[in-house]
């Protein structure tokens, strides 16, 4: 399983998680922990009116209609039993809830990977896919492992160049052929180049595609066999890209995505663009797939590895 970057050296110099993700959730937390204490004045009691009025604050924050519904229905079984004294202990039973949908997705067990980890990056073209996976390797390098990039999206020469970009920027070399070239054929040169170089990762480029595109999805199918040929258990990730500010149109996306692509996690960009943060949690709970990490920014050091509990804090904090 991939570790997180942080923790390493200049640790007092470095933003914590925390505080890297207070910053990027700037105004989801604004729309979130603010507008609670809007609906809860001082000295109201905490009812189920209370908390129906709750519900547009938490789907403006895009929860999603079943995570809001199934959240509330916990908190007003609480509220009936006057388990609710204030708008603190709302905020921490919330907290609760929220983490335990984040925790509950992440529940698969690590395991020990023989030779190169393979890790798979689909998603639709415009969602940052390709620099997610330049700035992927920007984290697996900072932590001394090894790593190469293939090039396997053919189809957009502008996707080779790009990653050939983040390559020179991290250090990381990029497999690759000519525009227009079989994908299948690129990740096979780069599986046998990172067995005999006994390379930590490969980390590997796909055509953005949607799933309703038959041929690029068989070909999806298809690079997954030739990665299964050469590494057993081959893709050990697979990481569907998403663009958080697209939020519940993005998530109905991803859903059917995650049923035909195998996808075991999700890096979820451009969240410091959105009042919407709360899609992380909907993800969680509609998809049963974790986040496995966020992009706060532009830069090769602004894709963070997810930590549910620091991530809720964040959302109150």
């Amino acid at each position: 399983m991939i570790q997180t970057l942080f923790g390493s050296l200049d640790e007092e110099q470095k933003p914590s998680f925390l505080d890297r993700m207070k910053e990027a959730v700037t105004r989801t937390r604004e729309n979130l922990a603010e507008r609670i204490d809007d609906v809860v004045s001082i000295g109201k009691e905490i009812d189920r009116d209370t908390l129906d009025d709750l519900e547009a604050t938490l789907l403006s924050a895009d929860l999603g209609t079943t995570t809001t519904h199934e959240v509330l229905e916990k908190l007003r079984e609480k509220a009936d039993r006057k388990q609710i004294k204030d708008v603190s202990e709302l905020k921490r039973l919330l907290k609760e809830e929220l983490l335990t949908i984040l925790t509950t997705a992440d529940s698969k067990p690590v395991r020990k990977v023989e030779g190169p980890e393979v890790i798979l990056v689909v998603g639709v073209n415009g969602t940052g896919k390709t620099t997610t996976i330049g700035k992927l390797a920007g984290v697996l390098r900072g932590q001394g492992k090894t790593v190469l990039m293939a090039a396997a999206d053919t189809f957009r020469a502008a996707a080779i160049d790009q990653l050939e970009i983040w390559g020179q920027r991290t250090g990381t070399e990029v497999i690759k052929t000519k525009p227009g070239g079989d994908p299948s054929a690129v990740l096979y040169d780069a599986l046998q180049s990172a067995q005999t170089r006994k390379t930590d990762y490969v980390i590997v480029d796909t055509a953005g595609r949607l799933h309703t595109k038959t041929n690029l999805m068989s070909e999806l199918e298809k690079m997954t066999r030739t990665a299964q040929r050469i590494i057993p258990g081959a893709p050990h990730e697979t990481l569907l890209v998403m663009d958080a500010t697209t939020g519940q149109n993005g998530l109905q996306q991803a859903r059917l995505f995650t049923q035909s692509a195998g996808v075991t996690g999700i890096v979820l960009t451009k969240l410091d663009g959105t009042a919407k943060g709360g899609v992380v949690v909907a993800i969680s709970r509609e998809l049963g797939v974790p986040v496995r990490y966020v992009g706060v920014g532009e830069k090769a050091g602004d894709l963070l590895p997810f930590d549910p509990r620091e991530f809720v804090e964040s959302l109150f904090a």
